[in-house]
């Protein structure tokens, strides 16, 4: 093999390891997300604290903020902005989506959760932020949050802000998950 083609031989299998490498990135992250609770992604061990005790001893003060992030015409309201629970209590928040656009529109609410600390106890059993959502031209849908904060959140914290920020989804992923919504078949 002369030195050219060992140099395109090289970028080709180069490419190739990108490519396997970012098409394997969102269930690596999925995993990782679920082992360290990060995102308040939900593994079996979480569903099964669902039904642990409450602990009546003391309350949390939960605060839900939600933003749109650029170039999403959409928005995002929260049925309470603050409500307070127990360590261990499940708790349900609807949170109401408008596209306020006059198309048809894919978004995705991504959470991050303060302190971060927190994150390690926040169990999310029902949300949202866990697909992508596909509205219609001035369509709105009202979706739950059910989540617990587990029995074993530090004492010292006494407040938790949930933050959600919409972010527009684009391209032939939001295309193949609206025709599936939809129940259609890509023939294209």
């Amino acid at each position: 093999m002369n030195p050219v083609q060992r140099t395109v031989f090289r970028t080709v299998i180069a490419l190739i390891g990108m490519f396997a490498f970012a098409f394997a990135l969102v269930p690596l992250y999925d995993v990782f997300c679920q082992v360290t609770g990060l995102n308040g992604k939900v593994s079996d061990r979480a569903r099964s604290l669902v039904n642990e005790e409450v602990d009546t001893s003391r309350y949390i003060n939960v605060q839900f903020i939600t933003r749109s992030g650029g170039g999403l015409p959409w928005r995002l309201d929260v049925e309470h902005s603050q409500i307070r629970i127990h360590p261990g209590q499940s708790a349900e928040v609807n949170f109401t989506f408008t596209n306020q656009s006059d198309e048809a529109l894919s978004g995705r609410a991504v959470p991050s959760v303060s302190p971060s600390q927190a994150s390690l106890h926040l169990r999310k059993v029902v949300c949202f932020c866990f697909e992508q959502q596909h509205l219609q031209a001035g369509e709105r849908v009202e979706m739950p949050l059910v989540f617990q904060l587990t029995r074993d959140l530090p004492d010292e914290i006494k407040t938790v802000t949930l933050v959600y920020t919409l972010y527009p989804v684009s391209g032939a992923q939001a295309q193949l998950q609206a025709q599936a919504a939809s129940g259609k078949g890509g023939d294209a």
